[in-house]
């Protein structure tokens, strides 16, 4: 199994984090896993994307130009990235602030809609792990209990009262996922 995602938004969304989180999950099933950040001069505000890998092979290289899977959280990453989807792959997207909806018909497009349930919820710093929730539900590719532990090994000590809020957002964003096309 080799799952090649990109991950592409604001800065401030969570982006690096969830590809992080994803990361530590791959490696604590003992998977390679390639993690990849990019992101322009600004960081908040400003458009990332992070690329990650997760195999149960060697990976020859982290630069790709087409993925498995996109989790898209803005309108320039759609822009930029729905075209990169492999035929057969899978978008998930967050229609907040989406003004042009991905139109491909070769591929699964699903949606949730985090920062709706993110507010919601009462704290929009959860809106990441909705996100990250929803893909696992789509594509199971690491374990629970490696996400928890990933979320772990990625949020400082001093937030780990906040892993309970950040399991249940995961919760929430697997049932609400919705499958567009």
């Amino acid at each position: 199994m080799t799952e090649e995602i990109i991950i592409a938004g604001f800065g401030g969304q969570g982006v690096l984090s969830m590809g992080k989180i994803l990361g530590y999950s791959g490696l604590m099933q003992g998977q390679e896993v390639s993690w990849m950040p990019s992101y322009g001069p600004e960081m908040r505000g400003g458009t990332s994307n992070v690329t990650v890998i997760i195999s149960d092979d060697r990976i020859s290289s982290p630069i790709l130009a087409n993925y498995d899977t996109a989790i898209i959280l803005n309108q320039q990453s759609m822009d930029k990235f729905e075209s990169t989807v492999k035929p057969g792959g899978t978008l998930l997207y967050d229609p907040n602030g989406i003004v042009k909806h991905p139109t491909r018909k070769d591929i699964n497009i699903y949606k949730v809609e985090a920062t709706k349930l993110a507010t919601e919820m009462g704290s929009a710093k959860v809106f990441n792990m909705m996100v990250l929730g929803s893909f696992l539900k789509i594509k199971p590719i690491v374990k629970m209990e490696n996400v928890i532990k990933g979320l772990k090994k990625s949020i400082p000590s001093r937030n780990h009262s906040l892993l309970p809020l950040n399991e249940q957002a995961i919760e929430i964003g697997m049932k609400s996922v919705e499958k567009v096309s």
